[in-house]
């Protein structure tokens, strides 16, 4: 059994362990905006460590749409670097906890379509998009 190792950023590591600890109840939102967060479990790329991540929740259909946005920081966020790596993941979205295989979409209608999904659940994704000349990788994780 791989060894789970918290994230580094105080905010990150508490929200995790307050969604989790209380089932999915607690913790569910980002920060005091009100917005739904879904907590992804994922395998570190070079430690094979296991490692989780708040994200927006961003749906589509039966899937959820995970954005690499990381603020608009100049390089990809590291858990985009584990899912390009290995795409099972574990995705909770508040009491439900489901395996899902992730994609990164390359496509550019689909990514377009999927975008506006995220910009429409999220306003400043595309704020973070115009302060960052890459490309911020989309993903969709589905059951």
């Amino acid at each position: 059994m791989a060894k789970y190792i918290p994230s580094p950023r105080d905010w990150v590591r508490e929200q995790v362990e307050l969604y989790e600890s209380s089932g999915g109840t607690k913790g569910t939102t980002l920060r005091d905006t009100g917005l739904p967060v879904i907590i992804v479990t994922h395998t570190g790329n070079k430690t094979g460590a296991i490692r989780k991540t708040p994200l927006m929740r961003v749906k589509d259909g039966d899937g959820y749409v995970l954005v690499g946005s990381q603020g608009g920081a100049p390089k990809d966020p590291v858990w985009v670097h584990n899912l390009r790596a290995n795409p099972n993941i574990e995705l909770r979205d508040e009491t439900v906890v489901r395996p899902m295989k992730v994609r990164e979409v390359t496509d550019k209608a689909e990514r377009e379509r999927l975008w506006k999904l995220a910009v429409a659940a999220y306003p400043p994704y595309a704020e973070y998009q115009a302060k960052t000349k890459r490309v911020i990788p989309v993903f969709i994780a589905r059951p």
